[in-house]
This record gives structure tokens, sequence and C-alpha cells, in this order.
């Protein structure tokens, strides 16, 4: 092999439901990029119980992001569509990983401190472990590239790590078995099994913040149900969470320079970029000098018109319980086949023996 196949992987968590934040940072990018490239989608469903063990109805959950890839536009056929609990592999290469992993660079992710909080002591290990299962998750499938928002950019840093480690570590194996790719590690040439996973980080909305506070990230946990769009809210309940967002009294700025120091404002005028898949800078050429009372029933209009047909088919997917599951255990079944190849390889290099 003289290059690493080109390959996108991504995966979704099955918790709460899903939002605006979720659409246009990962689900709308998913859609897009099938165009052009072999792709993997995961609701990765193992992740879920890693900060929260006992869910009312994961399968409900795991079943709803599945309806949801396919309400946006994602092709099963074409693509891979899965839940990662069905492809044991993924547990297995995240062993591995957690003995090619340092403690140090677990111990250095953001998420688990926001996550843990002050009460570190008492956090379940799989989430101070969760980086390694996400690494396990990409590289199982050799992936070359994952679209991540900006708070997975960390993540997907130590699966690069991880991959460099690991390809560092068995260079000579990987050659003498004739399973690698050449590739350069700073001046040293190695022979690499697992490809240095490229992020794709893009858009004019790459981190949606709440309707309520402009300071803090979309969020599924948060108490009030005003502070998001869920995908699944009928038309008139996203035009009134719009109207109602929270926003200062000055009019819209003419220049972007306006935006600073005024996070709702730039939330809203984001979100408008992106929906409508122009820049912000477009937007504020329009809008510029406009009260928000103008702004804020043409965001509601271009949301329920991007948002609602979207919401309508989920509806109708997630009530077809059996064909959603097809889809999940069709996509399981190729998944798997990557998988355990990959695996037998994985054992080889290590030197577990197989039979």
């Amino acid at each position: 092999m003289s290059a690493f196949k080109p390959l996108v992987f991504s995966g979704v968590q099955p918790t709460g439901n899903l939002h605006l934040g979720n659409y246009l940072g990962a689900i709308r990018k998913f859609v897009a990029l099938q165009e052009s490239n072999d792709c993997i989608y995961c609701v990765v469903d193992m992740h879920s119980i890693t900060a929260q063990l006992v869910h009312e109805d994961l399968p409900k959950q795991t079943r709803s992001i599945t309806a949801a890839f396919l309400a946006a536009g994602i092709d099963p056929k074409k693509h891979i569509v899965f839940n990662q609990s069905r492809v044991p592999q993924h547990a297995e290469l995240a062993w591995v990983f957690n003995c090619v992993a340092r403690i140090g660079w677990m111990n250095r992710m953001t998420q688990f401190k926001d996550k843990a909080g002050k009460d570190r002591e008492n956090a379940s290990l799989g989430l101070l472990a969760y980086p390694s299962l996400m690494a396990a998750d990409i590289l199982l499938y050799r992936a070359t590239h994952v679209p991540v928002g900006d708070d997975q950019k960390q993540h997907l840093e130590l699966t690069r790590d991880i991959a460099a480690k690991f390809n560092n570590d068995f260079s000579a194996r990987i050659g003498e078995l004739g399973v690698g790719v050449e590739m350069m590690m700073g001046e040293e040439k190695l022979n690499g099994f697992f490809p240095l996973t490229e992020p794709i980080i893009e858009g004019p909305a790459t981190r949606v913040m709440s309707l309520r506070d402009g300071s803090k990230k979309m969020s599924k946990s948060d108490p009030s149900d005003l502070s998001r769009i869920n995908l699944t809210d009928d038309a008139d309940t996203i035009s009134k969470k719009i109207k109602k967002a929270k926003t200062d009294p000055e009019p819209l700025p003419s220049e972007m320079e306006g935006l600073k120091e005024r996070p709702e404002a730039e939330n809203l005028i984001g979100i408008y970029a992106a929906l409508s898949d122009r820049t912000r800078e477009d937007v504020i050429a329009e809008f510029g000098g406009q009260q928000f009372s103008i702004f804020k029933p043409a965001l509601a209009d271009l949301a329920v018109d991007k948002l609602a047909p979207i919401a309508g088919e989920m509806r109708r997917i997630s009530a077809d319980t059996a064909y959603v599951d097809s889809i999940l255990r069709d996509g399981g079944e190729r998944a798997g086949a990557i998988a355990r190849e990959t695996m037998k390889t994985v054992h080889e290099i290590v030197g577990l023996l197989n039979d």
C-alpha cells in the first residue's frame, strides 16, 4: 500500500434530543461530505454510558439519531450507518489504545475536566478513557478525515498522537508484515499502519451557542428548552424560540468588528449564515444597522424553511422502528467486515495470537 485510502468517519452520541448545533456542526456536514467521499457514520452508543450509565431509553435514543441521519439526507446504501456496540472491535481496539496512550495525555483532556467537575475521583474510568475509545472508533476503519466541532479538536489531536506512537513503536513489525504505508514522522521515515487523521472544521457556525446565553454552547442538557432548537421541534416552536432568543438593545452592526463583545448577536448572525449557506459578512451587509425586531423574524422564517421538513421526516422515520433497525443491522454487518480485518492485522502487529 502506497497511501491510505481516503475515508471519512464521524459519530454522534445518542443522549437527549439532537439540536441545531448538532445539525450545523455535524450532521449537515455529513450529508455534504458523502457527495465526494466514502463515509462511515456511527451512533456511538457505547460513549453514551461514560458519563451516565443508566438511561431511560437508550435504544429509542439510538434510533432517533439514526432517523436524524436519514432525514437529513445521508444515504445508508452508498455509505455505512450503524451503531457502535454492534461492532465489538471498537472496544477491543480501545483496549490496545489504552495501553498506547499515556495517563498524562488523558489528564490534559479539557472535556474530562469539564464533565467530571470538582468530583473527579467519583467520575467513571470510562469518562477518563473516552478519548481512547474515540480514537478506536476512527482508526478501526483507518479513517483519514473526521468532521469535528471546535470542542472535539483536542480529542482528534489525541487520536493522532495514539496513531503516531503505535506506528513508531511497531514500525519494524509493520514493515516486516507488509501491512503499512511509508510515512514521515518529523525527519524520520517509518512504516505506519494507522493514518494521522485530519480534522474537517469549516463553516460559519462550527460552534452554535445557547439562545438564552451567547457565552455558552447550545446543549441537550441545558434545563431550559428555550436555549436550543431541537431537530424534532415543529415550525411554530422553532419560530417562537428564535423570537424569544436573548439579544441586546443595540441594532445589528454594519461590520464584523461590531460583533465583538456581543455574543448573542454573533451567534444569531452565525446561525443565519450557516442556514443560508452564506458568510457572516454577507448577512451583516444585508441586515447591518437594522433592529433585531426585523432580523429575528427573517431568521425564524429561514430556520423553519430549513429545519421543519427535516423534523417531519425524522418523525416519520422514527415511527418505523423495523426500518431503522434494518439500516443499523446492515450497516453493522458492513462495518464489522472492515473492523475484523483491521483487528486481525493489529493482533499480528502487536503479537496477540490468532487461530
